[in-house]
């Protein structure tokens, strides 16, 4: 299936004003992490609102000095505002105490520790999204960041990074983010960087267990029912990821009879 680039990038930008319009908005908050999605975003969102109602917040816990640097670049880039809130000392205190009442080990809760994290910067985007609305007086919402890939294996946190108000790469494949990031002229080593979760010390992919590639093709079947020459082992291990993650896509509700 063709991408066209051009015609997409169009047509998010009008989905950002439309949506926006029709619901009285004024900015957007982006967590902003170095790497090519949340850059793609703040480049969406700023021409679609102006970069004067774009915030970019980069929320380091235990961090990468490189995707700082990667995250100040992008924003002198795009000349929206750059804040900084550590969440470091947060992160270490809450688990201090939480570890004095439970006793357990960290390598035991190493996957607890992880999503700690994006649940904490999730927490932090909605408190300044909120600040921005009171400082100006108009509404600010929290822009999402997540793919299309990332969504259907479940590789996010759920109440964590899962969670905004607004999503425009959610039905993007990960080449097709890359894509938009050449169009919009975001700095080329960000678009390309291997991506990683900045939390855990390992890439994506080998956190997954598959590559990107591979998920694109997986749901390239499942969309058109042709096969894309995938092996076997590899379908089974993508079609595993998207099962054992379904409880993160729905909540189940009790409705009444």
């Amino acid at each position: 299936m063709s991408f066209d680039v051009e015609k997409v990038t169009t047509d998010i930008i009008e989905f950002i004003q439309d949506y926006y319009k029709k619901n009285n908005l004024k900015g957007a908050v982006i967590g902003i992490s170095g790497g090519k999605d949340s850059a793609v975003v703040a480049a969406l969102f700023t021409r679609a609102l102006g970069c004067e109602n774009v915030l970019g917040l980069w929320m380091p816990c235990n961090s990468k000095e490189n995707d700082y640097k990667d995250a100040q670049l992008l924003c002198n880039e795009l000349k929206i505002e750059l804040k900084e809130f550590d969440l470091t000392t947060t992160y270490n205190l809450y688990l201090e105490n939480i570890q004095k009442e439970n006793k357990v080990f960290d390598h035991e809760l190493i996957n607890a520790n992880i999503n700690l994290k994006p649940r904490l910067r999730m927490s932090t985007l909605y408190y300044y999204a909120a600040m921005m609305t009171k400082q100006k007086n108009e509404t600010y919402i929290v822009a999402g960041t997540s793919n299309k890939c990332e969504r259907f294996v479940g590789y996010f946190t759920k109440g964590g990074d899962n969670v905004c108000d607004i999503s425009v790469l959610g039905d993007l494949l990960v080449s097709e983010v890359i894509m938009l990031g050449d169009y919009l002229k975001i700095p080329t080593h960000i678009v390309h960087k291997i991506p990683d979760d900045g939390l855990s010390n390992q890439t994506d992919e080998e956190k997954l267990g598959v590559k990107y590639e591979d998920i694109e093709k997986y749901i390239c079947e499942e969309e058109t029912g042709i096969k894309t020459g995938l092996q076997d082992e590899v379908r089974r291990k993508i079609k595993r990821l998207h099962e054992v993650n379904s409880h993160k896509f729905t909540i189940p509700m009790f409705r009444r009879k």
